[in-house]
């Protein structure tokens, strides 16, 4: 009986490790397969040509990536700017400050909005946004605007990302022990302090991880970002631009004109850039997430 419970303990072993090598090379084996897809159109044109030319004319075979990286850039950053600070300094009230009730009310809220269809952020951001900056906001500026711009898509994405951000903050900031809030408050640190000074230090490499998995949402968000972007293919001057991010250049054209030659690939290339910059950014949040802890 003794051999029998070793060996399924070993099978059961054997399956996990398994089961979690092929999670870990998931990721590999789509990247490659999108850069296999993508070898046509890197051998004929140089890669740094391809990311930093604005021109985007597929039927003279001229594929410049800029205006959509500089898009995506746009869009996502603007969100972050809008979506970070609201979100962290509401995840803080939810954990420190607000009542039982309060808490039990926000809490399925919350999951409501993060359970919503983009669509319907996407068709809120038309009704509501796009009339606000065509009509009042651009006015301001002394510009003209359809509405359909940076702004309009980095407002809608923020109101995307902020329940996933501060979902995962409140539990980051909940899972720092009492006792620590206890001893601070026993040396006579105020409330503030404890959070500021003890439950924030604590809890830095989790709030960031919870705000770049915010952001790799909004970077890679397809189907809002379509309707109130603007898609226009040219690099964003302004917040009063229109903006084409990369989702929405593949979600608008895969599928279409694809019997010009190249632009199936190009869009396959398109994909690993979108693919490349999340992954880029992960590592570059989990190195300085390392640096942050051996420093503390």
């Amino acid at each position: 009986m003794a051999s029998l419970r070793k060996i399924k303990e070993r099978l059961t072993c054997s399956a996990m490790m398994m089961l979690t090598i092929a999670s870990g090379l998931l990721l590999f084996v789509i990247s490659l397969g999108l850069l296999l897809r993508s070898r046509e159109i890197l051998e004929m044109k140089p890669i740094m040509e391809l990311l930093t030319s604005s021109v985007w004319k597929p039927g003279r075979g001229e594929f410049g990536f800029w205006p959509f990286i500089a898009g995506s850039l746009w869009v996502t950053l603007l969100s972050a700017l809008l979506a970070v600070p609201v979100s962290l300094l509401c995840a803080v009230y939810l954990s420190e400050y607000a009542s039982r009730t309060v808490r039990a009310i926000a809490g399925p809220v919350l999951d409501m909005l993060s359970g919503i269809p983009s669509v319907v952020f996407g068709i809120w951001g038309v009704l509501a946004l796009v009339p606000l900056v065509k009509d009042y906001i651009a006015p301001m500026t002394g510009r003209f605007s359809s509405g359909y711009t940076v702004l309009t898509a980095g407002i809608v994405l923020a109101v995307m990302i902020v329940p996933l951000i501060v979902h995962v903050a409140l539990s980051v900031l909940r899972s720092v022990g009492n006792d620590l809030r206890d001893a601070s408050l026993s040396v006579g640190a105020t409330r503030w302090q404890t959070v500021k000074l003890v439950v924030l230090r604590k809890a830095v490499p989790g709030l960031a991880a919870a705000v770049v998995l915010g952001i790799s949402r909004a970077f890679g968000e397809t189907m809002a970002v379509i309707m109130v972007a603007g898609n226009v293919a040219k690099a964003p001057k302004g917040l009063l631009s229109p903006a084409y991010p990369l989702p929405a250049l593949i979600a608008n054209n895969y599928g279409e004109m694809l019997s010009i030659p190249l632009y199936d690939s190009a869009l396959m290339f398109a994909a690993f850039l979108l693919l490349a910059v999340v992954i880029i950014f992960n590592i570059a949040a989990r190195l300085i997430l390392k640096k942050m802890e051996n420093i503390r």
